[in-house]
This record gives C-alpha cells, structure tokens and sequence, in this order.
C-alpha cells in the first residue's frame, strides 16, 4: 500500500529527547516499511526514518533556536503539500488533531486520524459533529468516553520498536523511576510521596515546559533538596534502556484521564514493572500481576513496591512483544487501512 504518515512538527521523528506522538509516528512508519509498504513521512528535515521523508520544515519546532515561529504557518504549508499529492497515495494517515479536517473533507474517506490527545475539551464534540465524515482512531477505549459518537473507526494501541529497548543482564532493582513531564496531572510530587514511604530512592527523568515552570519552581524544586530524590532532567531514548532497566519499578501516579501512557510500555519494553493509578488508559494497558500493579493510593503503591519483586521481568518483556511492539501496531492499522480502500460501508455513509 502507499501511505502517506503526517506528523506534527513540533518534535523531531523520533523525538530527540520527550515527546510522544512523533516517537509513535517514528515507529510505525520503519514498522510499515519494513513489512514492504511504500511510506512517505511528512515531518521536519530532522527526521531519522526508513519511509521516503518529505521534508517540509528545516528542522522540529521547539528545539529550533529560532526566537519567533509560527507553528500554524508550517504545519498549514505542510498539508497544501500534502494535498496537492494526496492523489499519490492510498491511505492519508494523519497525527496532528484535526486541523487538517478543511482541507481534506471531500476525501475523508481515505484518510485516518489517530487522535494522540485528551478528548474532554470544549468545542471538541462541535467539531468532531461538523466533520463527521473522517475515519478516527482512539489509542485507548477510555479515550474515547468523552465522545462515545464520534466516527471511531478503530482502536489501536501504541507499539515501540523492539530492537531499541534492551533489558540489563542483571538489573540493579535498588530505585524507583519516574519518567515524562513534570506536571500537575502528571504526579511527580505523589511519586516522591511513595518512594519516601518506600524506603527507596527515586530518580525523575523528565521535561519541565514553561506552562508547568511555576509548578516545577514552586512545588516540586523544594522536594528535590532529599538526597533520595534524583532529578535528571530530560533523556533521549538512548539513555532509557539502563535508566528503566535498572529501576525496580516505574512510577505512574497520574491524576487525569491518560489517553496511552507511553512511559508504561517503555517500562515494559526494559522488563521493568509498572506500578499505575488506575485512571484513564491504565486498566487496558496493565496486565496485573503480570506487567506491574494497579492501585487507587499512596499506601497501596508503596506496598506494590516490594509486590512488583516478584514479578518475572522476562515475561514483562515478552508481553511488551506480544501487545506493544511496534509490528503488532502496524499490523493493526493495516487491518484499518485495508477497510479504507475496500470501501467500508461505514466509512462511505460517514463520508456522503
């Protein structure tokens, strides 16, 4: 098939350090290709692919040094290339909301949104009503509650690349991780609440962005002066194998509706256990007692710290491959793709 991958540009593909979406389109364009599809990549020019990239900005956005840009401007000029080619390609799959929804309504019906976000948005549901017509995907059945009637024309969940997560020989198991954003809904501050009733260390790799500054410089700085508390900043995916592998568990102690989870299944990619509130996604992605431990508090994390030791860190891994491998996310949108150009009945009356 040809297909053509349409990510944001506001990361690298993949991500030199945080980021989510443009790892996920990363890692399923090289999955496609390497199952013999014809894939164009429309992202930045630092792009690192095995698909055909087209290069429609000279680098990502938030790394460039560059002190005024417009992200609207680039990624507007991105999709009139896109849609002056549209005719070259079978499936048009795009990662970037809806903002493409204008321009493409008269071929909706051979295009696929993933929607990477929250869905519990004003205005959201008034949208997704006008443009009925495009084919969405969730990335989680949880996802999708805030707008149970949108056009869902799948649910896929994310894969990562195999080969570029390497659980150690022997994983040290004597700290915790918390790896991501430091944000409020994110939980770094219940993260360190646990490894303090723990009794272990914590090391925090994560991105502080400038909305969440003020939380980082007010609420969380003033817990880093524990000398058990290790903060690291951001990581490139070069660095998560040892910093995950070696973790006794990975913290997720999220306070909002996730829509995936990433960090979860990277933990699982290095054998690493999850220990994850259940909110949001976390339920589909979990296996308890399998790949790590779902709790509603603090007291019951701190437990599933020393729980997660029995856990066998070579069938964490081995259910990573199973679920979240980036072949088994390519697979499942090709299935997608395939009920596109077969002319699904529901994608043509959505579309008319």
């Amino acid at each position: 098939m040809k297909i053509a991958q349409v990510a944001p540009l506001y990361e690298a593909v993949p991500p030199r350090l945080y980021g989510g979406t443009e790892r996920i389109v990363a890692h399923l364009a090289n999955a496609l290709a390497d199952q013999g599809h014809d894939v164009t990549l429309f992202a930045s020019a630092d792009a690192d692919t095995r698909a055909r990239l087209v290069p429609v900005r000279d680098q990502a956005l938030r790394l460039d040094p560059a002190p005024l840009k417009s992200d609207l401007a680039c990624h507007l000029g991105m999709l009139d290339q896109l849609r002056r080619r549209a005719g070259e390609f079978d499936v048009l799959h795009f990662h970037i909301d809806l903002l493409h929804f204008p321009f493409f309504e008269s071929i909706a019906g051979k295009t696929l949104t993933t929607l990477h976000g929250r869905l519990d948005l004003k205005d959201l549901d008034v949208a997704y009503r006008r443009w009925a017509g495009f084919p969405l995907v969730s990335i989680s059945m949880a996802q999708r509650a805030p707008l149970p009637e949108a056009n869902w024309h799948g649910n896929v969940h994310h894969g990562l690349d195999a080969a570029g997560y390497r659980p150690p020989a022997r994983p040290a198991g004597d700290y915790l991780a918390f790896l991501g954003r430091i944000s409020p809904e994110k939980r770094p501050d219940r993260a360190i609440a646990i490894a303090r009733a723990a009794g272990l260390p914590l090391r925090i790799a994560a991105k502080v962005d400038a909305a969440d500054r003020n939380y980082f410089e007010q609420r969380i700085r003033p817990m880093l002066d524990d000398p058990a508390v290790e903060f690291l900043g951001e990581i490139g995916d070069a660095d998560k194998s040892d910093f995950l592998g070696n973790a006794r568990a990975l913290l997720f102690p999220i306070d909002w509706p996730e829509p995936f989870g990433l960090v979860m299944i990277e933990a699982m990619a290095c054998g690493t256990p999850v220990i994850a509130w259940r909110c949001g996604s976390v339920p589909e992605v979990v296996d308890p007692g399998v790949t790590g431990v779902i709790v509603d508090s603090e007291a019951q994390a701190a437990e599933a710290v020393w729980q997660v030791q029995r856990l066998d860190r070579r069938q964490i891994r081995a259910t990573f491959e199973r679920r979240f491998s980036a072949a088994a996310m390519a697979s499942n949108y090709v299935d997608l793709y395939r009920r596109l150009t077969d002319g699904d009945p529901r994608v043509r009356a959505q579309a008319a």
